[in-house]
C-alpha cells in the first residue's frame, strides 16, 4: 500500500511502542525497526518521509553497544535521535559523549530554544521526562544546542542545514508536556508530511489489497469474537464473501457464557453472512495444560492447538490456502524486535509453531494499535457495542490464572469475573475503564467463613486506565463498588476466601497477569 511513512530504527529502547503511537496519532503512518535486520538499502527502498532512532539502555562509547552505519546521516532524510539515538547521532558525527555527572530521571524542567523548527510553537520553559545517566558532552560540528537543563548543557541540538535533530528526553511519554506537539512539528513541519494516515482509505486499501491477494483461495479466520478477529473476520467477508470459513475454537478458556454469545452474533442467526464452525476443545485444552505453570509455555501450548484445531477443521472443509488472524501492532512488539525485550509471546506471534499447514498467514490488522482496530470496525459497520467490548486475551483465562489451569480454576474466575462485570456495569463506570477483570492467583490463604476454617484462594481484580494498550495506569473504583463485588465473589464464588486488588501501572507491571 502506498503511503508516507516514518521509519522508526529500535536501539533496544523501552518506550519504542510509544514514539510509533504518538507519530500515529498525528495520522502519520510509521513502522518499527529493529536496527540490526534494516540495510541503507532497506531504507532507501522503503523512502521514508523521515526516521526517528530511539533510545535504549546502552552507552554509546562501549564497543558491544547497538550502531548503525555513518552513511545514513547522508542520505538527505530528516533524522530525530530520541535519548540513546541523540547520543548515538552525535557519537558517530563526531561529537563526545561521557558518563553525566548528575543522572536525570523522572519530570525535569527544560529551557527550551523555539526558534529550532523541532520547538515551534513550545514553551520557552517546559517539562519533559528524563531517563539517562550518559549526556552528550560536547557537540559534533555543524550542530548547535537547542535546549538544556540545570545539569544537561544539551538537552537537544540540531544541525538544520542537514535536517539532523537531537533530544535528550522522551517526547513520547505523557510526561513530557509538550512532547506530541514535538513530535509533530517533526513530522509535518521537517518530513513534511501531509497526513494521510486515515482509517477510511485503510480499510478500502485493504480490502481491495485481499481481494487482490486472495484471488479465487479459500480462506479459515480464526475468530475468538474479540475486538481484533472479529475486524479481520468482517474485513476478509467484504474481501471474499463465501470464500472464507471463520472458526471459533471454544477452548475452555473464555468467559462466563462467552462461548454461546459468541455464536449468537457470528453464528447462522447472526446478522453477518460468514460461514461459521464451533469446535468445542475445552477437555483437550485441560489436558494438555495439566501441570504446566510457566506462563511463556502455557502460551505457547495455546497458540499450538489453535494451529493444530484449524490445520484440522481446514481438512474438513476442503483445501485452504490462508489462514487469517487478528494480531495487532502491539502484539508484535511485545513479542520482540531484534535485541528489545521479549515482554511476552503472543499466542499469535512469537507462540506459533514452526510448521503450519497453510499457503500463507494473513493479518490484516497487524500494523494497526488497538484504537486504530476500533475505528476500522466503525469504519465496516460493525456495531459500537461489539467494537467496544472488553479486550480479551486470545490465551483467554489460561494467562488470568496464575500456575496450572484446572476446570475448576476456570469455573472460579469465570464466575468471580461475571461478578466484578456485573457489579461494574450496575454502577455505570464499566464504560470509563480502559480494561478490567478478575484474576485467580496462586496463593491460598487461612480464612473464617461463619464458625469454619477455610483454607482457600485468592481473587485479584484489576482495572486500568489507557489509551493505547502500551501504557496503563490502575483505576479508581469506587470503594463501595469494591466492597460489593469482595463481598459477593467471598459469598458465591466456592473456593475462594479473599479478594485483593491490583493497583500496578504498566510499566512496570503489563495489564494481563501473565
Amino acid at each position: 500500500m502506498e503511503r508516507e511513512m516514518i521509519l522508526i530504527l529500535d536501539f533496544g529502547g523501552q518506550y519504542n511502542q510509544l514514539i510509533a503511537r504518538r507519530v500515529r496519532e498525528c495520522h502519520v503512518y510509521c513502522e518499527v525497526h529493529s536496527y540490526e535486520k534494516v540495510t541503507l538499502d532497506d531504507i532507501r527502498k522503503m523512502a521514508p518521509k523521515g526516521i526517528i532512532f530511539t533510545g535504549g539502555p546502552n552507552s554509546v562509547y562501549e564497543e558491544t553497544s547497538p550502531h548503525y552505519q555513518k552513511e545514513i546521516f547522508e542520505l538527505g532524510i530528516p533524522i530525530l535521535g530520541i535519548c540513546y539515538g541523540s547520543q548515538l547521532m552525535a557519537y558517530t558525527l563526531g561529537g563526545e559523549v561521557k558518563t553525566a555527572p548528575t543522572s536525570e530521571y523522572g519530570h525535569t524542567d527544560v529551557e527550551i530554544d523555539n526558534t529550532s523548527k523541532l520547538f515551534a510553537g513550545i514553551h520557552e520553559k517546559t517539562v519533559c521526562w528524563m531517563s539517562h545517566t550518559d549526556y552528550i558532552s560536547a557537540l559534533p560540528e555543524g550542530f548547535r544546542m537547542t535546549a538544556h537543563t540545570d545539569v544537561c548543557p544539551i538537552a537537544a541540538m540540531e544541525c538544520e542545514e542537514r535536517d539532523l535533530y537531537a533530544v535528550q528526553f522522551h517526547p513520547e511519554v505523557v510526561h513530557t508536556r509538550e512532547g506530541v506537539k514535538m513530535l509533530s512539528n517533526f513530522v509535518y513541519i521537517i518530513c513534511r508530511c501531509s497526513g494521510d494516515w486515515k482509517m477510511d482509505s485503510f480499510v478500502e486499501q485493504t480490502i481491495l489489497s485481499l481481494r487482490e491477494k486472495i484471488g479465487d483461495g479459500k480462506v479459515l479466520c480464526a475468530l475468538s469474537g474479540g475486538v481484533d478477529s472479529s475486524v479481520a473476520a468482517v474485513l476478509l467477508s467484504k474481501a471474499v464473501g463465501k470464500q472464507l470459513t471463520c472458526v471459533f475454537v471454544d477452548h475452555g478458556l473464555l468467559r462466563k457464557n462467552e462461548g454461546d454469545e459468541v455464536e449468537a452474533v457470528f453464528g447462522p442467526d447472526g446478522p453477518y453472512e460468514l460461514n461459521f464452525i464451533r469446535v468445542n476443545a475445552q477437555e483437550r485444552y485441560y489436558a494438555r495444560l495439566a501441570g504446566v505453570t510457566e506462563p511463556e509455555a502455557k502460551r505457547k501450548i495455546i497458540g499450538e492447538e489453535f494451529i493444530r484445531i484449524f490445520e484440522e477443521e481446514a481438512k474438513k472443509i476442503g483445501a485452504v490456502d490462508y489462514l487469517v488472524q487478528g494480531t495487532i501492532y502491539p502484539d508484535v512488539i511485545e513479542s520482540g524486535l531484534g535485541k528489545s525485550a521479549v515482554i511476552k509471546s503472543h499466542h499469535n506471534v512469537g507462540g506459533l509453531p514452526s510448521v503450519v499447514d497453510f499457503k500463507e498467514i494473513i493479518e490484516p490488522l497487524r500494523l494497526l494499535f488497538k484504537d486504530e482496530v476500533r475505528r476500522a470496525g466503525l469504519e465496516l459497520g460493525i456495531p459500537k457495542n461489539l467494537v467496544n467490548r472488553q479486550p480479551f486475551p486470545g490465551p483467554g483465562l489460561g494467562i488470568r490464572i496464575i500456575g496450572e489451569v484446572t476446570a475448576e480454576k476456570v469455573r472460579m474466575v469465570q464466575e468471580a469475573d461475571y461478578i466484578y462485570r456485573e457489579e461494574n456495569a450496575q454502577a455505570g463506570i464499566d464504560d470509563r475503564l480502559g480494561q478490567y477483570f478478575a484474576a485467580l492467583t496462586n496463593m491460598r490463604s487461612v480464612g473464617v467463613m461463619g464458625d469454619f476454617r477455610t483454607y482457600d484462594y485468592a481473587i485479584a481484580l484489576r482495572a486500568v486506565d489507557t489509551s493505547d494498550f502500551m501504557t496503563a495506569e490502575a483505576s479508581e473504583i469506587p470503594w463501595d463498588v469494591l466492597k460489593r463485588v469482595t463481598t459477593r465473589i467471598i459469598g458465591e464464588v466456592k473456593g475462594v476466601n479473599r479478594v485483593l486488588y491490583d493497583i500496578t501501572s504498566k510499566p512496570p507491571g503489563t495489564i494481563e497477569f501473565e
